[in-house]
């Protein structure tokens, strides 16, 4: 089993899932790791709402490279979409 590394730690489970999402579909594989009551029951305080996306070891410098820009004050889902032209 690959050694699993924290790349993004975010207060929330939709932000984590959003980050997830990205790392996947650059065919990185991604965990999400909280603690079970913050979701549940809504908390976000005291680190029940904090949310741990790992990546394995292997693919740590390129997870943070995609990160980067979002943990650089980006907002997460803020992609520009172009609308495609073709036919």
């Amino acid at each position: 089993m690959p050694e699993l590394v924290v790349v993004y730690v975010s207060m929330g489970l939709l932000e984590a899932e959003v980050i997830k999402g990205k790392l996947e579909a650059a065919g990185i594989p991604a965990l999400l790791s909280y603690e079970s009551a913050g979701p549940v029951i809504g908390i976000i305080i005291d680190g029940l709402g904090e949310v741990k996306v790992q990546v394995p070891q292997e693919f740590e410098a390129e997870a943070r490279t995609l990160i980067e820009p979002l943990e650089a004050g980006e907002e997460v889902g803020d992609e520009e979409w172009v609308e495609d032209e073709g036919g």
